[in-house]
């Protein structure tokens, strides 16, 4: 009797690990179909660093945080961060630019067309460095959201600050003076006008500082924002997504008591307003994977299905992988029925960083 009750007990144990994995496996093969693998041809820029379809590498700079817009003309432009190799990957902080460029198809290749924000600002706020862009078109005129930072600090001692890296004294006030603004133009060419001031401060869940942010409209014509900040009373590194929202696109904003997202660490979101579903949908960057979450009302955010859209490993279509060692900065472009076509990451492998163009099957939002 006590054989026969054992086997039942393994037996029943057993089944609850195979229907166990078989969730998990659907859940994989559910984010695997979404993210396309990548044509074979274009792993040959991770090999030599030059620009071709689906990947953007630069010789001289470390290109990074992509985001793309469409124009009347059908064609594309990547407003990208940038910043030279001279100074080392660290100099994100210090010396990184708003760069444009132009491509006739969303996978590129991409060609550099100009620099929309330099480094250097007029105001107090972004007096250096401009950085993880988000380019957006409102009522007919473009925005382009970026974060500065400031400090009094000479040319040499930026140079100095971000060959050091994180340890220089300097670090930790040039990040903590890190805020969101916005610069406003009546084509994607510029001339591009920039805010005076931050358009939004940090409060209620997030402290310190105002970054990364992330912008879409509400049917009820509302502007919201998920940015990212510390989270108060940690005395480790976590940070936190909060939810803001204007009556205008170039602020300023109010950030909400409560969080997007604060069980987990994570940065870098991108959202939308999905007209099909009726839904506020975003993804973000965690320490092993593309995330998704959505909304109905824009304020209240839980995790969408499937959750994780991709883990950090590139594929391509003749088998090969690529392993970053980070990957983040995900944007997502939507085509003219508001489906999403593409996933744009960041990733760094040793010194060499590049924005890859992922395509996606979105499933059908009338299925």
């Amino acid at each position: 009797m006590r054989t026969s009750q054992l086997l039942q007990g393994s037996s029943a144990r057993l089944r609850h690990i195979c229907l166990l994995l078989s969730v998990l496996c659907c859940g994989c093969l559910a984010s695997q179909q979404i993210v396309q693998p990548l044509p074979s041809s274009s792993y040959q820029s991770i090999d030599d660093n030059q620009p071709r379809a689906y990947i953007f590498p630069d010789d001289e700079w470390f290109n990074w945080g992509a985001s793309i817009i469409k124009d009347e003309d059908g064609k594309y432009h990547m407003f990208y961060s940038r910043w030279p190799r001279k100074y080392n990957f660290t100099s994100w902080l210090t010396h990184s630019e708003i760069a444009h460029a132009v491509s006739d198809k969303p996978e590129g290749p991409y060609k550099y067309l100009d620099t929309a924000i330099s480094c250097k600002g007029d105001s107090e706020w972004d007096k250096f460095t401009a950085h993880n862009p988000k380019i957006k078109k409102f009522d007919g005129k473009y925005y382009l959201y970026y974060i500065g930072t400031y400090a009094d600090l000479t040319e040499e001692e930026l140079i100095e600050t971000a060959k050091t890296g994180y340890s220089h004294k300097n670090w930790k006030p040039l990040r903590e003076n890190q805020r969101t603004g916005v610069a406003v133009a009546d084509r994607l060419a510029g001339p591009w006008k920039r805010s005076k001031k931050p358009i939004i401060e940090p409060a209620g869940p997030i402290t310190t500082l105002t970054v990364n942010p992330a912008i879409t409209q509400g049917p009820d014509g509302t502007y919201f924002m998920i940015i990212k900040g510390d989270k108060p009373g940690t005395t480790k590194f976590v940070r936190n997504q909060a939810l803001a929202t204007s009556k205008n696109p170039d602020g300023p904003f109010t950030i909400h008591p409560k969080p997007v997202i604060d069980t987990f660490d994570t940065e870098d979101a991108s959202m939308w307003y999905d007209k099909n579903t009726k839904k506020f949908y975003a993804v973000y960057h965690a320490h092993t994977h593309i995330g998704l979450i959505e909304s109905e009302d824009g304020y209240n955010w839980k995790k969408a299905t499937p959750n994780i859209l991709a883990d950090k490993t590139i594929m391509f279509t003749d088998g090969k992988t690529f392993k970053p060692q980070r990957m983040e900065r995900p944007f997502v472009l939507l085509d003219k029925d508001g489906i999403p076509t593409f996933l744009f990451v960041s990733v760094k492998k040793g010194n060499n960083t590049m924005n890859i163009h992922l395509p996606l099957k979105w499933p059908n939002p009338k299925h």
